[in-house]
């Protein structure tokens, strides 16, 4: 059977946050000059849960036991949004975590990854069984845009879905911006400067042209 645009962009979008999180794993990550490995991946990866909160789990909600479906992915989010801002204040020597090896840190985020990766190919297959293939490609391209404007940051303790939720998402991406642009944080904000977004795959979604250089 032939994967749906959202199952295909879904596991797109798994597989380059993983190719983010790969040279944040090394053991000199933490060098001022490779900081910003760490940074793309945190950033992606929050946008990531942040879009999803927002555009998939109202789906999600529908299906039969949909409550305990959202429930169950955003328990998994809350704990990986924790992991990723313990992740951050280690990179950046927050005394409160400084006992925390890096290796444990991402030991506990692989873990957390790899079953946000399993509930969300689980979701999104019964989400193409009970939608028809036009309204599963509208869904997609509404989580491709909403990643573009949700928060750069983990906020695990702000609401996550409903009205709340979304609200809390457009106030952080207004804070995170302004603490990114303080910090001189490296988020990037370009497709042209991001290995996830500037895609054959993108335009294939989006039903763009694709450029010349990616034809060359």
């Amino acid at each position: 059977m032939t994967a749906s645009t959202l199952e295909v962009a879904l596991g797109y979008e798994h597989g380059k946050i993983r190719e983010l999180a790969a040279p944040a794993h090394e053991a000199d990550a933490g060098l001022p000059q490779r900081r910003h490995e760490t940074d793309w991946f945190y950033a992606i990866a929050a946008q990531h849960l942040a879009a999803a909160e927002d555009v998939l789990l109202p789906k999600v909600r529908r299906l039969p036991d949909g409550r305990e479906l959202v429930a169950a992915y955003v328990g998994n989010a809350k704990q990986l949004e924790r992991s990723l801002r313990f992740l951050k204040a280690r990179q950046y020597g927050d005394s409160r975590v400084l006992h925390l090896r890096p290796d444990e840190v991402w030991q506990v985020i692989d873990r957390q990854l790899e079953e946000h990766e399993r509930l969300e190919a689980e979701y999104s297959r019964q989400l193409c069984e009970s939608m028809d293939g036009e309204d599963v490609s509208a869904l997609t391209e509404r989580l491709l845009s909403a990643e573009e404007v949700a928060p750069t940051r983990a906020h695990p303790f702000s609401p996550h879905t409903g009205v709340a939720g979304r609200m809390a998402h457009r106030m952080w991406r207004v804070a995170d911006t302004a603490w990114d642009s303080a910090e001189g944080r490296v988020v990037p904000t370009h497709y042209h400067a991001h290995p996830k977004r500037d895609s054959a795959l993108s335009h294939y979604l989006r039903g763009s042209q694709i450029p010349e250089e990616h034809n060359s």
